[in-house]
């Protein structure tokens, strides 16, 4: 085998997060009163995605992301809805709740399994992904769970993934691979941890970044070829 350690990222890779998302962000304003228009929706998208950019960008702490992103969706279209932390708890609620996975992940890691040892390291919420993961099925599978808030640093810092290397001190970084959709948070994390990276790119985006991917993927099933080198 090329190698004994996966990181896997979730969201968008592992399991369909815009999925999710919609579901979730939709039920959450409709119970306040609010029909959550097409528009609505991509403009949350947009503004959680942006959030969670600036996070990774060390400019905000995950406290302020988890509000803020409500706050500025209730702004934007002037929502009289004050209780935010009431509406995030909802949303948050939801989400482990909600799941789809991604090109058959969890087929695909089972076929892993004993073969490489499998590893979830993810910026999410602590509370939500557990639920989904434990849902989906992947809590058999993965040996461990590494969550940013838990961690005390966000992915790309190198911070994060040297935590993680903790856990594994017998492992060699070559024998490491990360595999995830988000050039700017698992790419960029796997190139400032000095690991190989699997950019999983089912839509066939471009690199604007210029973060170095040693493999490039559109489905996950990919991953079992690569691993066996």
């Amino acid at each position: 085998m090329r190698y004994d350690v996966i990181l896997w990222d979730v969201d968008g890779t592992l399991l369909d997060f815009t999925y999710s998302q919609r579901l979730s962000i939709s039920k959450c304003l409709e119970e306040i009163g609010v029909i959550a228009t097409e528009e609505m929706i991509e403009s949350y998208s947009a503004i959680n995605e942006g959030w969670w950019k600036r996070l990774e960008k060390g400019e905000v702490t995950k406290a302020e992301l988890l509000t803020g992103r409500f706050t500025d969706l209730f702004a934007k279209y002037e929502i009289g809805y004050e209780d935010v932390d009431a509406f995030r708890n909802r949303y948050e609620t939801y989400l482990g709740e909600i799941f789809k996975y991604m090109d058959n992940s969890i087929e695909i890691c089972k076929t892993l399994k004993g073969r490489v040892r499998q590893f979830v390291v993810t910026n999410g919420v602590t509370a939500p992904q557990m639920s989904k993961l434990k849902r989906a099925g992947f809590f058999d599978i993965m040996e461990d769970i590494f969550i940013s808030e838990q961690l005390g640093a966000p992915k790309p810092q190198k911070a994060f993934f040297d935590r993680v290397f903790e856990k594994m001190p017998e492992v060699e970084r070559e024998r490491i691979l990360i595999v995830g959709d988000s050039l700017s948070s698992d790419i960029r994390g796997g190139n400032n941890a000095g690991i190989d990276t699997c950019w999983y790119n089912p839509k066939g985006e471009i690199n604007e970044l210029g973060v170095i991917t040693d493999y490039v993927i559109y489905d996950l099933k990919d991953v079992i070829r690569i691993v066996e080198g």
